[in-house]
């Protein structure tokens, strides 16, 4: 399959029950860095800015997935609210707005052929877009509740508290307190508010587990897979547990998932658009690749005039200049 190819097949409504698993790589035309490339929350953590002990800073320095782990939130929430401070602040007063590729799957939905989006993100960015059937595997920043007796609070509660009570370190509040102090939870007493996002160490959403069972192997006619590097599992698992009849089309940069038995042409590394039996890559940045995807359906107007006044500006711009 190659890209005019699937565009005709989705203009044809060959395709009605899409699924799409996405991660970080979607949002980045929102502005919001992926974490696990270079200039994101990993590459640029800097454990000396954490209210935490040296023992704890050493951790993080070797491994800076730890500052979203269960067994430090446990002992210490300060890092991860610290840290995360003007990202839950930006999202709910959202300073960002869904891309290209939320509103190409929004459509998808309208359309009647999206079955599920599996969201690896925290960023609420696909309910924003109007995207349904969404499952959130990692939880979503959009909740708010206590690790310890799962009491969801009040956004509007929890984001005083938040402003109120937790330092920041990136210098940009000059309102925020010079030290951080607990939040604690209105029912439990216990230190656990927080948004609901996964931590390491911690359990999945059983909605998750709950909606791969309904799905896959057979519901499922068609996988997209963009802006993930398909290591972080289980959710990496969809890939590879659709049925073998199955499309997938991979959007990202570069190959993944080779590990769970997708196939790349030897050209994939040069190639913008190459396919392997039913394995199709779109390499490139996931809005360039949605864009070029959208302009061969012959929707790029209409998308312009639907969605364009809602969309992140970097993306928008990708999609107008697109020829």
């Amino acid at each position: 399959m190659n890209i005019k190819s699937l565009a005709a097949g989705i203009l044809n409504g060959e395709w009605k029950n899409i699924a799409v698993l996405v991660g970080a790589g979607i949002s980045c035309g929102a502005g919001i860095p992926d974490f696990r490339s270079a200039g994101g929350m990993y590459d640029t953590l800097k454990p000396e800015l954490l209210t935490a002990t040296e023992e704890e800073r050493k951790i993080m320095r070797s491994s800076p997935t730890h500052v979203v782990s269960w067994n430090l939130f446990r002992h210490n929430p300060y890092p991860y609210l610290e840290l995360r401070r003007p990202f839950i602040l930006g999202i709910h007063e959202q300073k960002w707005k869904p891309t290209l590729c939320h509103f190409f799957f929004a459509e998808l939905g309208e359309k009647g052929y999206l079955r599920r989006m599996y969201s690896q993100n925290i960023d609420g960015l696909d309910y924003l877009s109007g995207i349904k059937n969404v499952v959130s595997c990692h939880g979503s920043i959009g909740v708010v509740s206590c690790e310890y007796c799962n009491k969801q609070v009040d956004n509007d509660w929890f984001l005083q508290q938040l402003k109120t009570c937790t330092k920041d370190i990136y210098g940009i509040d000059s309102t925020a307190p010079k030290e951080s102090s607990p939040i604690k939870c209105p029912e439990c007493g216990e230190w656990g508010i927080k948004p609901s996002t996964v931590l390491y160490g911690r359990h999945l959403p059983g909605d998750f587990f709950a909606a791969m069972e309904l799905d896959l192997p057979h519901k499922v006619d068609m996988l997209f897979v963009v802006g993930t590097s398909l290591t972080v599992s289980p959710a990496n698992s969809i890939a590879n547990s659709v049925s073998s009849t199955c499309p997938r089309i991979i959007v990202n940069a570069e190959p993944v998932g080779q590990d769970l038995g997708i196939e790349y042409h030897r050209d994939s590394l040069t190639e913008p658009v190459t396919s392997e039996g039913r394995d199709t890559f779109l390499k490139g940045a996931a809005d360039d690749s949605i864009a070029l995807l959208i302009k061969e359906l012959g929707w790029k107007d209409y998308f312009i005039e639907k969605y364009g006044p809602r969309m992140a500006e970097s993306s928008r711009k990708v999609l107008e200049n697109i020829s």
